[in-house]
């Protein structure tokens, strides 16, 4: 549920990102989860205090989950085509797999492995399933937008990895109220110089509900779904459930945006799911 969200709302981004400036854009984001989690910030009566290394790592999740993956992803999407996206998020799984083995030192099993592979072929197919002028204006620009997203792909991998580490010892609504202030702290000065230069006046009233539903969804519902999941499933497992984002964001295409789905972009999608079933099939014991 996590991860779709998230498909559904870097989808949804590209109509928010031509109305407003993209560090206005994500100041109102984390403004717009800061009031509505205002009650979660509070320290639970039987939840320790903060320790300096608990600490770190909120910030530390703030800064690549919140801050960073947000400046590459909004950056990205509008600099390179619907396809290299798809693919390049692709790889998703795989990073927040081998970022696991490297930090948490989770076993990564072979039948992780092979829903790992179908999670990255499914959306790869998906990628090049999408017509040819889906493909971004100004060609000479691509391969930053592609860096971009893979920037962001990397920053989610990170936080997909500290985020197992924090629900160990912080409740999910706590972790993620305070990492979405964080996100507020660290996007303020920029958000607010562009907010300065701005005309609100010209935004459309559907454009203020949909950035309404992307603050919620991208600053509370996201990261407190991913946060209690993470409780009871392994960080390399959980990873492959990131697939669910580029398949969201292609559904969100086809559904809202009026895109055509092709029988190769169908089975795109049963090798995607089929990872996700490789992925949560129980284990014989």
């Amino acid at each position: 549920m996590s991860m779709s969200l998230v498909g559904s709302y870097v989808a949804l981004s590209k109509p928010l990102a031509l109305a407003f400036p993209i560090f206005l854009l994500a100041w109102l984001r984390f403004g717009i989860g800061a009031i509505a989690m205002v009650r979660w910030l509070p320290k639970p009566a039987g939840e320790p205090p903060l320790s300096p290394g608990v600490r770190k790592l909120l910030f530390l999740e703030s800064l690549f989950g919140n801050f960073l993956f947000s400046i590459f992803m909004l950056f990205g999407v509008s600099m390179t085509s619907a396809v290299s996206a798809g693919v390049i998020m692709a790889s998703m799984p795989a990073v927040v797999a081998v970022l696991s083995w490297l930090l948490l030192r989770e076993r990564i099993g072979l039948r992780i492995w092979a829903a790992i592979v179908c999670a990255v072929v499914g959306i790869g197919l998906l990628g090049l399933a999408k017509p040819q002028h889906d493909a971004a204006p100004g060609d000479s620009t691509s391969w930053l937008g592609n860096l971009l997203i893979f920037a962001a792909v990397a920053c989610e991998a990170i936080y997909a990895v500290i985020a197992k580490k924090l629900t160990g010892v912080l409740g999910p609504k706590r972790i993620t109220s305070i990492i979405n202030l964080w996100g507020l702290v660290l996007m303020t000065p920029l958000g607010a110089y562009a907010a300065w230069h701005f005309d609100f006046h010209s935004v459309h009233v559907s454009i203020w509900v949909l950035l309404v539903f992307y603050g919620l969804a991208a600053s509370v519902w996201t990261a407190w779904l991913w946060m209690t999941g993470l409780r009871a499933v392994p960080a390399s497992q959980a990873g492959v459930f990131t697939v669910m984002l580029p398949v969201s964001a292609a559904l969100v295409g086809v559904i809202a945006l009026g895109e055509s789905l092709s029988l190769l972009q169908g089975l795109a999608f049963a090798a995607a799911l089929a990872g996700v079933v490789l992925a949560t099939l129980p284990t014989r014991h």
